[in-house]
C-alpha cells in the first residue's frame, strides 16, 4: 500500500511541476527517514527535492479518501525553499480551506482542485519549524461533496528528511 501511494504521489508531483515530461527524469528516492521519504528529480536543468509522507489515520473511515500526501519541496531553480503542500485524493470544496494543526497551532491553506498551500507564504517557515518540533500533525479538509475529512501524520523522521534535501541543487 505504501509503495502504491508513493508511486501515485510521484506521478502527481511530476504533473504539478508543469514541465514537459521529456525534460523530467523519474523521481529517485534518496532515503527513507521513518515516516518521511526524501526524493529528487530533474526538471529541465534544475533539480527538485522534496520530502513526503502518507497519513497514519484517515477519518471518516466510511469514505474513499483516495491517496493523500503531505509534501515539503525545495526548488532552487525557482527560488522555492521548503514549500509545504497538502495533496488530497479528491477534489476539495471550492473556496474552502485546509487546516494543518500541529500541537494545537493551526496553519491555514488555500485550495485549488486537489491541493492546498499555505495561505500566508510568510507562515511557511513557521509551519516547517512546527513540523520539526511537533508531536502530532492533523490535516483537515472538506471534499467537493461536503464531507469533512481528517488525516493524522507522523512527524517521526521529518527533521532528518528535511536535512537530507537541505543542499538540493
Amino acid at each position: 500500500m505504501f509503495v502504491k501511494s508513493i508511486v501515485s504521489a510521484l506521478a502527481l508531483i511530476l504533473g504539478m511541476a508543469g514541465v514537459a515530461t521529456a525534460q523530467q527524469a523519474a523521481p529517485t528516492r534518496i532515503q527513507q527517514f521513518q515516516a518521511w521519504g526524501a526524493y529528487s528529480y530533474k526538471s529541465g536543468a534544475s533539480t527538485v527535492c522534496y520530502v513526503l509522507s502518507v497519513p497514519t489515520a484517515k477519518q471518516p473511515a466510511s469514505v474513499d479518501h483516495g491517496d493523500n500526501f503531505f509534501i515539503v519541496s525545495q526548488r532552487p531553480g525557482q527560488n522555492i525553499s521548503y514549500e509545504p503542500q497538502a495533496m488530497m485524493g479528491y477534489t476539495v470544496k471550492e473556496n474552502s480551506k485546509i487546516n494543518v494543526v500541529i500541537d494545537n497551532k493551526t496553519f491555514v491553506m488555500f485550495t485549488k482542485d486537489k491541493a492546498g498551500w499555505v495561505e500566508n507564504a510568510a507562515q511557511e517557515p513557521a509551519l516547517v519549524a512546527a513540523m520539526k518540533t511537533g508531536h502530532s500533525m492533523t490535516v483537515n479538509a472538506v471534499s467537493r461533496k461536503g464531507t469533512g475529512t481528517s488525516y493524522s501524520y507522523s512527524l517521526s523522521g521529518i527533521s532528518a528528511a528535511l536535512k537530507q534535501i537541505e543542499s538540493c541543487k
